[in-house]
């Protein structure tokens, strides 16, 4: 397991949350985007805990996994050794442990907004995910350019343009970096791996998230992964 440094300032809400310590459980860096989202937003807002990783298409992946949570999938989220099993439920949670951290937005409408896209994105996108699935080490410019895709990638450009600017003051969606630009972190990671063009503003969100610390620091461990997932 790998630890991120504590900063002492959180262990009284770490201890008022009831746990004397995190435990994320992940799957391969470079290929999971569900695990990418927890990592990022605990990263990002200074969150200490301990990262498990758990290797994908291996013979004793199911197993491995099941250890943890029945649900068989990850990220998971050990609180106190009870599992918290889905990666918007450990956002969720996480905002409510640490109130102080403005982990969402403060202002009542942005946050319902934020809120929103992050709940699209969990749960729909699915030709986007078929055809261009996060591969961080990948150089696939053009591909996966189904029509579905396309659709998809209209929509996130839609997302990103109305919250840029109505809320972002084109910086991140909502100002300052939130769990929605953790949410969409993937989406960035996906459209550099397959080359979508966007607009200049948008690219400058883009790189922006890409330079965000967590995220950079995240793309580096996926870039040092050796293991290779078959299409």
């Amino acid at each position: 397991m790998q630890t991120t440094e504590l900063d002492p300032s959180l262990s009284a809400a770490l201890q008022k949350a009831g746990a004397d310590g995190l435990i994320l459980v992940i799957a391969n860096k470079n290929y999971s985007s569900w695990s990418m989202r927890p990592w990022v937003a605990m990263t990002a807002f200074g969150i200490p805990f301990k990262e498990h990783k758990i290797l994908l298409r291996q013979a004793d992946t199911a197993n491995q996994i099941g250890r943890y949570s029945a649900s068989g999938r990850v990220p998971i989220l050990l609180v106190s050794d009870r599992p918290i099993w889905d990666s918007l439920a450990i956002c969720e949670y996480l905002a409510e442990q640490f109130p102080d951290l403005g982990m969402w937005p403060q202002d009542s409408m942005a946050r319902a907004t934020a809120r929103s896209i992050c709940a699209e994105m969990h749960a729909g996108f699915a030709s986007l995910r078929s055809a261009m699935p996060m591969d961080i080490r990948a150089h696939k410019p053009g591909q996966g350019r189904t029509a579905g895709a396309q659709a998809d990638i209209a929509r996130v450009i839609e997302i990103w343009e109305s919250c840029l600017s109505e809320f972002g003051h084109h910086q991140f969606l909502f100002g300052a970096f939130s769990i929605a630009d953790a949410y969409f972190a993937p989406v960035v990671m996906r459209f550099r791996s397959y080359g979508v063009s966007l607009a200049p503003a948008l690219q400058a969100y883009a790189e922006r998230v890409q330079a965000h610390p967590a995220v950079a620091r995240w793309i580096r461990e996926a870039l040092a992964e050796t293991e290779v997932l078959p299409d």
